[in-house]
């Protein structure tokens, strides 16, 4: 008779986080016939990362860019758990979670990362940060009601210090959240706020290095520069934020700037799990890796994405870049990887595939960088590239429906309808 695996007899694959990097290796494993899958996350949906600056600042709702992974993973054979890893024992194949505990063949660390405060206690404490749809929503609420304070204020300096906005962070999310505050202090405080229209009130942009988008080409560099200048906005170069307490972000030369909003986009480390021996992990806390990311000192765990650290790439000897098209790729390449394995064909290594950096300042300028520098875009032609690129990888049609939608209206109108102030927890509130 011919053997037939039943689903107890297959072997289970363990994705914590549902990211770009775990969706897709999830993606490429469904309906197939030799493994179980589970996904585990903290959160129950999907969401895309690269747009949380725009519902941070009311140009997106929070349903364009997130998705449910039950109805996702509907009839595909994958199977979902909202948990929290808090230890993994590699000497039983099992994650403890906060509400249990799970075994498995494979585990998967897809877990990404989390705001780099680089220590600092009180800036982590007092700094709005911005790695998740809570964090966007927080921001969107915050400056809101800032806003709103500003309208009754009598006082000029509190009035001042409300309406100033502090940005940490010369990379593209940075560089894309201070744009998108140039372009709603412009276009729709004289509409929404006439009250405000002479007020005082400043946006800075700050980072410690020389120049902007350290990570792109010099030219890119210069233009998003000139183009944030042309906002009015203040860039800071060669300056690190020390503290922020008090409502004042003291600098590294001494001076300060009063404000009630600092946001913090000056760098990430990645997400880490007790349990996993130091020798296995490098720098950022990232995961240290093999060619087929397979986790340093084991066989059967392995890391991909924003969590993961590949050197054995010569191209790449600090490890790809924590963007959304490694962690894509790699989660491709594992999935075909546990499907060769299952077949018992050899695997092959990972090798990325550079399709560049963009970013978007404001409502239509847009930069781009392609193809290792290669071939450099600007203006319409890279808007229109980054706009394609981004609606291509939301994860559903209905996503890119949305977003699309969202975008003409905002396009159109230099407006949206999603300045409203949400607040959440006990209903009596």
């Amino acid at each position: 008779m011919e053997n037939v695996n039943t689903a107890d007899q297959l072997k289970r694959i363990v994705i914590v986080g549902g990211g770009f990097a775990g969706v897709n290796l999830a993606r490429n494993l469904f309906k197939n016939k030799s493994y179980q899958v589970l996904l585990i996350d903290k959160n129950n949906y999907n969401y895309f990362t690269p747009f949380l600056y725009q519902v941070a600042t009311s140009f997106l709702d929070p349903s364009s860019i997130s998705y449910p992974f039950r109805k996702l993973f509907r009839k595909t054979g994958v199977s979902f758990r909202m948990s929290e890893v808090v230890k993994v024992l590699p000497e039983k194949n099992t994650l403890i979670l906060n509400d249990g505990s799970v075994t498995y063949d494979h585990l998967v660390f897809a877990a990404g990362t989390r705001s780099n405060f680089f220590g600092n206690e009180i800036i982590r404490q007092n700094a709005i940060a911005l790695k998740g749809i809570d964090d966007a929503l927080y921001m969107r609420n915050h400056l809101m009601k800032q806003l709103e304070t500003a309208v009754k204020e009598s006082d000029s300096v509190v009035r001042e210090e409300l309406l100033n906005i502090v940005v940490v962070g010369g990379g593209p999310t940075g560089v894309e959240v201070i744009g998108m505050l140039a372009e709603m202090k412009k276009y729709i405080l004289p509409k929404d706020f006439p009250e405000l229209s002479d007020a005082p009130g400043a946006l800075y942009l700050i980072d410690g290095q020389p120049k902007l988008m350290t990570t792109m080409s010099d030219k890119t560099s210069r233009e998003t520069a000139a183009v944030l200048d042309s906002f009015g906005v203040n860039v800071i170069l060669n300056m690190r934020v020390l503290n922020y307490q008090d409502g004042v972000v003291t600098l590294s030369n001494g001076e300060s700037i009063r404000t009630a909003s600092l946001i913090w986009a000056a760098g990430v480390t990645a997400n880490t799990f007790d349990g996993l021996p130091a020798e296995s992990i490098g720098s950022g806390k990232r995961i240290l890796t093999d060619t087929y990311n397979r986790v340093t000192g084991f066989d059967n765990i392995w890391a991909i994405g924003d969590i993961s650290v590949q050197i054995t790439d010569p191209a790449y000897p600090k490890g790809h870049p924590q963007l959304a098209q490694p962690a894509i790729q790699q989660g491709t390449t594992l999935a075909k990887n546990f499907l060769r394995l299952a077949k018992g064909k050899p695997m092959k290594p990972f090798k990325y595939f550079d399709r560049g950096d963009m970013a978007i300042v404001g409502r239509h300028h847009a930069v781009a960088d392609l193809f290792k520098h290669r071939l450099h875009l600007k203006g319409f032609f890279a808007l229109f590239t980054w706009l394609f690129i981004h609606v291509i990888s939301l994860i559903n049609v209905s996503n890119k429906i949305k977003t699309i939608f969202s975008w003409a209206i905002a396009y159109l109108t230099r407006d949206q309808a999603l300045r409203m102030i949400f607040r959440s927890g006990n209903r009596n509130n």
